[in-house]
């Protein structure tokens, strides 16, 4: 059977979703390691996004092939109690045998939210960049709309080595600012190592005046990650909603 899932989790203290050789410290491979144990049977964890080290979610999806037949909600009871706190399940379902959280995605929505003010949050501060600076909104929102579209965003990723097509489509960005916390949404197609952050990091720095709005556009043209701002922190980064 196939068992779709929504997985939540914060993200701090791991080195990212993928499961890695040198460190035990993963998402897929926490959830492997208890599902392992719940149904007595090496499983291969599938998600519909490799987060960074880091980096959080609200909304990731996940799937796992299992050779036996369980009862979904008794098996997602029993998984949560072997997972560590900072990992939970929220609703699962069984699917058929075709469904790939990562193949069948359509589209996904990051959230990257920043503190802006001068007081730091205590308790919100795994999950917000606790920058603490003025910034020029307008501008940010001018340059952010020159991503908007098909691109090729080879000057957004950190990954050099890729031999993929870095070819990717932005649908929406929004930048919204409440008190004094700024919240960027990000939905497209697909996104490359670290894009969403640098994005979030090369807008910042329209925002302080060090780039001007159409510097967005040396970036796309030139697909030369020099040109880009810096890569912001992973804490403020969370992954919402991924679109089937």
């Amino acid at each position: 059977m196939n068992i779709r899932f929504i997985v939540q989790y914060d993200g701090t203290r791991y080195k990212g979703w993928q499961k890695q050789v040198r460190t035990t410290e993963t998402i897929q491979g926490k959830l492997e390691q208890a599902i392992t144990k719940v149904v007595g049977e090496t499983v291969q964890v599938l998600g519909a996004g490799r987060t960074d080290a880091g980096v959080h979610s609200m909304g990731q999806i996940a799937n796992v092939r299992l050779t036996g037949n369980v009862i979904v909600s008794d098996w997602e009871k029993q998984v949560n109690d072997a997972l560590p706190s900072d990992i939970v399940i929220i609703s699962s379902q069984e699917v058929s045998n075709n469904f790939h959280s990562r193949f069948n995605a359509k589209a996904k929505t990051y959230v990257y939210r920043m503190r802006i003010g001068s007081q730091k949050d205590v308790f919100h501060r795994r999950f917000i960049w606790q920058y603490g600076q003025v910034l020029d909104i307008e501008k940010m929102k001018e340059a952010a709309t020159l991503l908007i579209g098909t691109h090729d965003f080879k000057g957004f990723t950190s990954n050099k080595k890729s031999k993929m097509s870095t070819v990717r489509t932005i649908s929406a960005i929004q930048i919204e600012k409440a008190k004094d916390i700024l919240t960027f949404s990000v939905t497209g197609d697909g996104f490359l190592t670290n894009m969403v952050r640098i994005i979030v990091g090369t807008l910042v720095e329209v925002g302080e005046g060090k780039k001007q709005t159409d510097s967005i556009m040396q970036v796309l043209k030139s697909k030369e990650r020099f040109y880009a701002g810096f890569t912001a922190p992973p804490e403020g980064l969370t992954l919402k909603k991924v679109y089937y």
